[in-house]
């Protein structure tokens, strides 16, 4: 069966910071209209504000959504957006044959030895949301978000476990780098993101060894919301 002209994709979409599967409600109709099979996933400890979070590990994140892609029909299109992008490296190192693309989304892959956040404290569980003017003194812009969405994403948003931002990810397996990427920026131009990898920044350094393609889809942090309907089909045109 046919969609639009190109064959239906299985799609794996896998939520950042204090978000569940349910962040990609619309994202996820409109992939579904199209034709294409869609899983959106919640991670271990977010799936609900009283879920225990203590002693999740980053290894059990990427094992959840390894799982997901190890259990589809075909090789999948895994998008991640955000912190999720050291998920995605982790679930390429273990399986890059089940991928067929890596989708970044505002996000981006992690080389070896790195971590989101490797100063947070050991003792420290989870990691609340922070107010609306930290998270854009973060760099994490709310364009796009009206009244009723950022009063969505505090209501439904959970605290993020810590463990998976302070773990440094190992990858062992050059094969992960065979696996085609696409990054879609909605914060930064693609042009200063692909200069930045250039210039070795930590967090895009790795792109330089992988086959990447750019999407610009200007926006905030979270086109899922701000533009669903051309997130949407900016995956879509991926396969």
């Amino acid at each position: 069966m046919e969609s639009g002209g190109r064959t239906p994709a299985s799609f794996v979409l896998v939520p950042g910071f204090w978000l569940g599967g349910w962040a990609w409600e619309g994202v996820e109709r409109a992939l579904r209209e199209a034709g294409h099979g869609v899983e959106a996933l919640t991670l271990p400890g977010l799936e609900a504000a009283d879920a225990p979070r203590r002693g999740i590990r980053l290894a059990d994140h990427v094992a959840a959504v390894a799982g997901a892609v190890a259990g589809a029909e075909q090789p999948v299109v895994l998008v991640v957006h955000s912190g999720a992008g050291a998920v995605a490296s982790g679930v390429a190192d273990r399986l890059p044959e089940g991928l067929r693309r890596i989708v970044y989304v505002d996000s981006g892959p992690l080389a070896d030895g790195m971590a989101i956040n490797p100063d947070l404290g050991p003792d420290l569980d989870e990691i609340p949301l922070p107010s609306w003017t930290d998270l854009e003194a973060e760099g994490s812009s709310l364009e796009g978000l009206d009244e009723a969405l950022l009063a969505e994403f505090r209501r439904r948003a959970v605290p993020h476990p810590a463990g998976p931002a302070r773990d440094r990810i190992r990858l062992t397996n050059p094969e992960r780098r065979r696996v085609p990427v696409t990054m879609i920026t909605s914060t930064m131009r693609s042009t200063d993101v692909a200069r930045m990898a250039e210039e070795g920044h930590p967090f895009f350094a790795e792109l330089t060894h992988l086959q990447v393609d750019y999407v610009d889809l200007p926006t905030g942090h979270w086109p899922m919301w701000s533009r669903p309907a051309e997130l949407a089909a900016a995956l879509a045109a991926q396969v």
